[in-house]
């Protein structure tokens, strides 16, 4: 038990904050030990806009989970989400001062970090350099350059930017929560490692996570990332539509779209009504349910048309780009009913939902492994590569207590000379440095045990830094 890496993910959503403790067990599998939710409040559209309440919101889904599984959390991965997330394509080079030399990984990390100097807009930080093909003196396609010879090592890059505020707050809401951040990583990314196989990356596919806010693209092909975005559109705006054309509240609203809504009207009778209780004593309201599809239909087919255009651009109409594995739909959106044959419908893509059971042991809950927890799941998988202890068992913890009884014979020996209250004192500061200790040692643990991840560790302490100085 000394020895088993646990993981930690946070997925600050619009709609629900999780916090989900996982380890691996011995077939290689994600153990879920423990997960908490609370309700987001706070963040809008994937970006924190109320410090105070996210906070609030992130301590109560943490609360929740220590008291599922029996953990304390000392760290988390963080997925990283929202309108303000773009993605550029750039090609960068070096010349390198000994071609007869090999190259190493200090040449990559070089070629990286000349990327991480390219001009952006104002406010503007880059989150993932993700390398794609490399070029080494004119030869193309070649996908691990390390061991090679040459002169000129050339890379196209999938760089993801973000706006440094709204990363910083991020930052802030975690630090004040009493917890620490050992990554970060882009949404869609972390829905893509718990959802999508190897072979659909190979393939090309489009993953589009339909979350509460926002609604996040990833293109894979030849198993590396082509494209990201994120459409800041998502099941909150559906639910506001329901509520403005059946003049009804928001909660009713979203309980209508859960339980009886659907993508494709014509699946529903002009007679099929429900009827939903009146306010304060006023008279139940009746709504058609082919009224309710239609106006879901309206705003999911915006929705789909906005990604599609994404996937255009990618360039999926080239034969060389085409997505062989067509869509995989994730996300707490995938869940509406008939989306998947209205996806199909509008592009003409095979289309899947993604369902993160896969890497899950088989005595999952079986609410886990729903495509609402995908990023969650993702962001477990992400922390457990870094080979991290993110949480320390709370026995381990109240060991030190033991200690106790041997200690209080020493000021009994002493009671004719000293007066009373002194022991007590004592006695007192003795508990206290014996709880504190150990938890200390274990955040030095999981600090010492991370993997250096060359850029985006610098950028993990780039932001631990500010925050600091923030004080």
């Amino acid at each position: 038990m000394e020895k088993d890496s646990i993981a930690v993910g946070l997925d600050i959503g619009t709609t629900k904050i999780v916090v989900m403790i996982g380890k691996k067990n011995e077939y290689g599998k994600l153990e879920i030990l423990g997960v908490g939710k609370s309700k987001s409040l706070g963040v809008a559209r994937g970006v924190v806009n109320n410090i105070t309440q996210t906070i609030q919101s992130i301590q109560d889904a943490i609360q929740e989970a220590e008291s599922n599984s029996g953990y304390k959390i000392n760290d988390v991965v963080v997925g990283i989400a929202g309108q303000h997330i773009r993605s550029i394509q750039h090609s960068d080079y070096i010349s390198r001062n000994n071609p007869e030399e090999v190259i190493g990984d200090a040449d990559i990390d070089m070629l990286i970090n000349q990327v991480h100097k390219l001009a952006m807009l104002p406010g503007e930080e880059i989150i993932h350099v993700l390398p794609q093909e490399f070029k080494i003196d004119g030869q193309n396609e070649i996908k691990e350059p390390i061991g090679m010879y040459g002169g000129r090592l050339e890379s196209s890059f999938h760089v993801v930017v973000g706006q440094a505020s709204s990363i910083r707050n991020v930052g802030r809401c975690i630090k004040s929560s009493g917890l620490d951040l050992s990554g970060l990583t882009l949404e869609p990314l972390a829905s893509a490692d718990a959802v999508l196989s190897q072979e659909e990356k190979e393939a090309g596919v489009a993953l589009i996570d339909i979350g509460g806010g926002t609604t996040d693209l990833a293109i894979f092909k030849d198993g590396i990332i082509r494209h990201t975005a994120v459409i800041p559109f998502g099941g909150n705006v559906i639910t506001e539509d329901i509520k403005e054309g059946c003049s009804i509240i928001e909660k009713q609203a979203e309980l209508l779209k859960v339980k009886f809504g659907s993508a494709w009207p014509g699946e529903n009778k002009d007679n099929e009504i429900v009827s939903i209780p009146g306010l304060r004593g006023r008279e139940p309201k009746e709504i058609s349910l082919k009224n309710l599809s239609k106006i879901i239909h309206a705003r999911v087919v915006e929705i789909i048309e906005q990604v599609f255009a994404e996937i255009k651009a990618y360039g999926h109409e080239d034969p060389r780009k085409k997505l062989i594995a067509g869509i995989v739909l994730t996300g707490g959106g995938a869940q509406l009913q008939h989306i998947k044959q209205l996806v199909e419908y509008i592009t003409g893509m095979d289309t899947r939902i993604g369902y993160p059971n896969e890497h899950l042991a088989g005595n999952s809950n079986e609410e886990i492994s729903s495509p609402l927890y995908a990023t969650a799941v993702g962001l477990v998988m992400n922390s457990l590569r870094n080979n991290t202890r993110s949480a320390t068992p709370l026995v381990e913890l109240q060991k030190p207590a033991a200690p106790q009884p041997i200690v209080r014979p020493q000021p009994v020996v002493n009671t004719v000379v000293a007066p009373t209250p002194e022991p007590v004192y004592e006695e007192e500061e003795m508990e206290t440095v014996a709880v504190q200790q150990p938890v200390r040692t274990a955040t030095q643990e999981s600090t010492e045990k991370k993997v250096k991840r060359s850029f985006f560790d610098k950028y993990i302490d780039k932001i631990k830094d500010f925050l600091d100085n923030a004080e």
